[in-house]
């Protein structure tokens, strides 16, 4: 089960830290994600990490912008988000998934999803 947090209305150009924080022992034996739905928009990947963190994937949108980081200890990740924009603005998911670190960007790929926490940015 993860649990997402840390959403709320930031400023454009602020900052925002999104948390998730899973249950269970295996939680560090797989890879975990960031999703993003904007209102009549599809979900998109945002940033991935492998299950010792030594890999990170982002979309082009946001590099350089957020950061993803993992704490296998406390059994939770993050998503750091610095200088959001508007378009910024979507409710986002973690997920986490044990298949290949290749198709770490494919939504079917993942079986377990958090319940989703709004972030708006506004300008």
């Amino acid at each position: 089960q993860l649990q997402a947090s840390g959403g709320g209305l930031v400023q454009a150009g602020g900052s925002l830290k999104l948390s998730c924080a899973a249950s269970g022992r295996t939680f560090s034996s797989y890879h975990a994600a960031w999703f993003r739905q904007a209102p009549g928009k599809e979900r998109d990947a945002v940033a991935a990490i492998s299950w010792r963190g030594g890999r990170t994937y982002y979309a082009d949108s946001v590099k350089g912008r957020f950061t993803i980081s993992r704490d296998n200890a406390k059994n939770t990740v993050y998503l750091q988000m610095n200088n959001p924009k508007p378009e910024d603005t979507a409710v986002y998911y973690c997920a986490a998934s044990n298949r290949g670190w290749d198709v770490r960007a494919s939504i079917p790929t993942y079986d377990y999803w958090g319940q989703g926490t709004q972030v708006t940015v506004s300008s």
